[in-house]
């Protein structure tokens, strides 16, 4: 019984028949549904002379769940990635579905991504209001009153390279610029012109050095899967994987359920989490031989 239900003319097509409109699922027979995940785990573990002998759906569809968002994170190809072009204010909110960033890049005339790097130095702390006399300043409430910036981002929204000009800096400044990265050798942190970025964390936007204002600046990031009901899906790949799991969580979870079963599962999770990490990393040998070609090369000096 074949698992394609569809013509090929409706796979290129589309629902609403034409060619590459955007109706299109291409590649999507690489994924099977949380829904048939469930289903199928009820059928093959639960029922009598079965490893769980009854439970109910809605512990299954949670623990699947579960399982989406925990191997989203290590497994599962959960990344994606958004571009924008960068205003003024050096400011890029971060995603609905947002959980961590993998890298943060911007692009050049001939499409190139340049990695922006993060910053440990600078951050956005909260701005108390003063008076002329540096006393806080209250609301009608008897609230502190927090400006919109602080003074901390300002600087580092403003500064330049040509901020750095050792004939304005005093000795102790002088002192320290030769420190970090010439007198005792370049700082690796610092060695790249890409520019830098920081994540506000309680605001959840991230900005970025002056240098990229109007760059078309590009977030890849990872989310959990769990934002819509069209990404709560698992590559085929993973499938063992989420099913181990799916065992091991409702065993362990049970009560009255023998220690043995729950090892059992765990070890069995455990290896089908390696398996699917390891079919998932997608290493061709072909294109690997192609890369290490390049030690191979003879530098004429």
């Amino acid at each position: 019984m074949g698992l394609i239900s569809q013509t090929q003319k409706a796979y290129y097509e589309g629902a609403d028949g034409n060619w590459n409109s955007g109706d299109e699922n291409y590649g999507d027979y690489q994924f099977i549904s949380i829904k048939d995940i469930i289903n199928n785990f009820i059928i093959a573990y639960v029922g009598e002379d079965k490893v769980i002998s009854k439970i109910k759906r809605t512990d299954v569809a949670f623990h699947a769940q579960r399982a989406l968002q925990e191997l989203s994170f290590d497994i599962l190809p959960s990344e994606k990635a958004l571009e924008i072009e960068l205003g003024p204010a050096l400011e890029m909110i971060l995603p609905q579905d947002y959980v961590n960033y993998v890298k943060f890049t911007w692009s050049d005339a001939s499409g190139i991504e340049h990695v922006i790097y993060p910053t440990r130095h600078s951050s956005n702390p909260k701005a108390i209001v003063q008076d002329s006399d540096y006393e806080y300043t209250f609301d009608g409430s008897g609230e502190k009153q927090y400006a919109n910036k602080s003074e901390t981002l300002k600087a580092f929204e403003g500064a330049s390279a040509a901020d750095n000009n050792k004939a304005e800096l005093s000795t102790s400044e002088l002192f320290n610029l030769y420190r970090h990265g010439r007198r005792y050798g370049l700082n690796p942190e610092f060695a790249q012109s890409n520019g830098v970025f920081y994540i506000d964390k309680l605001k959840g936007i991230a900005h970025f050095s002056s240098g990229l204002v109007n760059k078309v600046v590009t977030l890849k990031y990872i989310s959990d899967s769990l934002g819509t009901d069209e990404e709560m899906r698992v590559h085929k790949f993973a499938e063992e994987a989420v099913y181990k799991y799916l065992a091991h969580a409702i065993l362990a979870t049970r009560a009255n359920t023998q220690e043995y079963l729950v090892a059992r599962f765990k070890k069995e999770a455990f290896a089908a989490k390696r398996v699917a990490k390891l079919r998932m990393s997608n290493l061709k040998i072909s294109e690997i031989a192609q890369i290490m070609r390049n030690q191979a090369k003879w530098i004429k000096h």
